[in-house]
């Protein structure tokens, strides 16, 4: 467990005190619906559930579990047998006809279910912030980079707003995963509902308004819980995307934009005048591991037969890590892009370093406009351009002295303007209703 990273929120979900309260909600709600049909006695659910609610599952609780199991080497019954302990005789009623797996799957998926709402606040958090940005930078010109290389004009604004497209893809995702997941089993040894019967599976998912399970073996299958890790890694990728993008933007060479710095803090041990992109790096780790955690969910999906536990020991570490993981760094890239450092005035001047260069493609359409093949266009506007990144002097007035140049000043005035590249952001940010 990653706890140097984990949210408050997050820390308490994956507790093992709250995971036994998961389990007991199944089991409690197994028994409501077994008492509905006749199954067990009602008075023994409704006193095991006055009980736990006076004095619910604590630390001590979890704490005599662990003494339990370390005899009996079995979860499941070390925690009904503390059960028992605690809340006397008909506490005997708890799992009637249920195996281990039917507990610890349902209640895995609740805590998953939870995991995963608090990692949707957390994205919707940043994407507002992407909102927030993408307006206040609506029209800030900025270069365009294609290969790292200065291509055309666009606005510092446009970047928010595809991260904002991005992570409301991600949130369809999260969404999809969050669904295939909010699943009940409780089919008994080997699915067959031999001792329990169907009925009572599908009136615990009605009450909680989820799906049961349309068949299983013993366990819940694990492509399940592959997607939610896959949607968690991919959701990885877009904080990674926006992390790097802020880390280039920070190189010396670059400068147009930096993580927030604060007062009192030091970029190096030796070099006094540094100030490095540490959250952003911070984040593109925390990317590589979501990743990593795919891999693992990937491998669970195969199991021997109706079952084996090959998964089980990697799940403790990969869902509540995987989930902690996600939501410690959204928070933290939330925070780089509320308090992002932008310099306007830095992206002008790269956005001008190149004499002009980058308006050739306006000046090859406004060749071809005027009746030049596209080849004879392209030779003048390379031609001058190729120059221009040799010598240093500006793409406007070697293509003024280029005499076999046809456009007049009025036409290149109108090829080297800004505001003609920027002209349709407003269309676009019409599409988000901005």
């Amino acid at each position: 467990m990653i706890d140097r990273y984990q949210t408050k929120e997050m820390k308490a979900l994956w507790s093992e005190a709250n995971r036994y309260r998961a389990w007991l909600k199944v089991e409690l709600a197994a028994m409501d619906a077994q008492a509905e049909f006749g199954e067990v006695p009602r008075e023994a659910h409704d006193d095991l559930t006055r009980r736990t609610g006076a004095d619910p599952l604590d630390e001590a609780f979890a704490l005599r579990v662990a003494e339990i199991e370390s005899v009996t080497r079995h979860d499941i019954v070390a925690f009904t047998t503390a059960l028992t302990e605690r809340y006397g005789e008909n506490a005997r009623f708890v799992h009637h006809g249920l195996t281990s797996t039917d507990v610890v799957d349902t209640a895995q998926n609740l805590l998953l279910d939870e995991a995963l709402a608090l990692i949707e606040t957390d994205v919707r958090a940043l994407r507002a912030v992407c909102q927030e940005q993408a307006v206040r930078y609506k029209h800030t010109p900025t270069i365009g980079r294609t290969h790292g290389i200065h291509a055309e004009p666009m606005t510092f604004g446009l970047k928010f707003l595809n991260w904002m497209a991005t992570l409301d893809r991600d949130l369809e995702r999260l969404a999809a995963a969050r669904r295939r997941v909010q699943v009940v089993m409780l089919s008994g040894s080997v699915g067959t509902y031999a001792h329990v019967s169907p009925e009572v599976e599908e009136r615990v998912a009605e009450k909680w308004n989820w799906t049961a399970a349309p068949v299983t073996n013993q366990t819940l299958a694990r492509d399940r819980h592959a997607e939610v890790l896959s949607a968690l890694a991919i959701f990885g990728t877009t904080l990674e995307k926006i992390a790097t993008e802020v880390r280039h933007l920070q190189r010396s060479e670059v400068r147009e934009a930096m993580e927030p710095f604060s007062v009192g803090q030091k970029g190096s041990s030796s070099m006094p005048h540094k100030k490095n992109p540490i959250l952003t790096e911070n984040v593109t780790g925390m990317a590589r591991l979501l990743r990593g955690f795919l891999v693992t969910a990937l491998e669970n999906v195969t199991l021997w037969h109706e079952r084996d536990i090959s998964h089980s020991s990697a799940e403790r570490v990969i869902l509540p890590d995987a989930t902690t993981v996600a939501s410690y760094a959204t928070r933290r890239l939330t925070g780089v892009l509320r308090d992002l450092v932008v310099f306007p005035e830095r992206m002008l001047a790269n956005l001008n370093s190149l004499g002009g260069l980058v308006f050739s493609q306006r000046v090859l359409h406004q060749l071809i406009d005027g009746g030049l093949s596209r080849e004879g266009a392209y030779a003048i506007v390379q031609r001058a351009s190729l120059r221009s990144w040799e010598s240093g002097e500006g793409l406007r007035e070697l293509l003024e002295a280029d005499p076999e140049m046809p456009l007049s000043a009025s036409e290149l005035d109108a090829a080297f303007d800004l505001g003609w590249y920027l002209r349709e952001v407003d269309h676009i940010y019409a599409r988000f209703g901005l």
